[in-house]
């Protein structure tokens, strides 16, 4: 009886450590309800009626208003491992100024390109104050005269019309 309930407990322990190994996926961006973001007809559909169906876009062009993308990312995790972009889908629609659609285009994953960031630091001038430096440094360097005087400030007691 003893080797059935151990080989009843190898078999739960390997099937509990199987089933860490399923990926987690995570849908992010704009999830599609009915209409799909590609399904936009370019002779037909104006802003309203994208803007009716889709929703609002996930960005807008920054240098063209009238660029509309729409993102969709799925990423899955693998146990204590980075979360990996396994799948990616972004649809680009350019309106024309009058708030026709002109183009649809659609971008994978496969497009994509790495951008290297450069860690390095822009120097600045001057030196570096420490903090009690920071703190104490403007001490002596303020007139007494401007310290307690609200000469200069408009409606302050010390100028024309002031109050007096």
């Amino acid at each position: 009886m003893r080797p059935n309930l151990f080989k009843l407990a190898s078999l739960g322990i390997l099937i509990l450590g199987l089933s860490a190994c399923n990926p987690t996926l995570r849908n992010h961006g704009y999830i599609p309800t009915e209409d799909k973001p590609q399904a936009v007809d370019a002779n037909t559909d104006t802003k309203a009626s994208v803007l009716a169906r889709l929703g609002n876009p996930s960005i807008k062009s920054t240098f063209d208003e009238n660029t509309w993308y729409y993102l969709t990312s799925v990423r899955e995790r693998l146990a204590y491992l980075r979360p990996v972009t396994s799948e990616r889908t972004i649809t680009a629609i350019t309106f024309n100024d009058d708030g026709q659609v002109q183009k649809v285009a659609e971008y994978g994953i496969e497009n994509g390109q790495y951008v290297n960031y450069s860690n390095r630091k822009t120097p600045t001038r001057g030196r570096e104050l420490s903090v009690l430096e920071q703190i104490f440094g403007t001490i002596g360097r303020i007139p007494i005269d401007q310290l307690g005087g609200n000469q200069d400030i408009p409606g302050g007691s010390g100028g024309p019309g002031g109050g007096r």
